[in-house]
């Protein structure tokens, strides 16, 4: 069994930069996927970004650009480097490990708490 710990988020203004960390503990063997997905207030949870353990990356077009996810195995930690963040970023942002490409339909799931960004002037 895996939990995730996110860490990172703040209260950043217009243009700035955050960088959001998750831990993971426990074994991660066969979860081949790393997410961030965030939701904002009347909004439904969208995707933002993935990383597959091959080291493919798909992100959503909002943040394509300003946003880079990348992982440390040796920590078992992903991260979502977010620059040039704009009002619109505005949301809690959650991680997500999962193992779709091992197992298919029926696969684990693991998510964070959710941190709260705030992008404000």
């Amino acid at each position: 069994q895996v939990q995730l710990m996110e860490s990172g988020g703040g209260l950043v203004q217009p243009g700035g930069s955050l960088r959001l960390s998750c831990a993971a503990s426990g074994s991660i063997l066969r979860l081949n996927t790393w997410a961030w997905y965030r939701q904002a207030p009347g909004k439904q949870r969208e995707l933002v970004a993935s990383l597959l353990t091959g080291g493919n990356t798909n992100y959503a077009d909002s943040i394509k650009g300003r946003f880079t996810i990348s992982r440390d195995d040796a920590k078992n930690t992903v991260y979502l480097q977010m620059n040039n963040l704009k009002a619109e970023d505005t949301a809690v942002y959650y991680c997500n490990l999962n193992g779709r490409l091992w197992y298919g339909l029926g696969s684990p799931d693991y998510w964070g708490q959710g941190t709260q960004v705030t992008v404000s002037s």
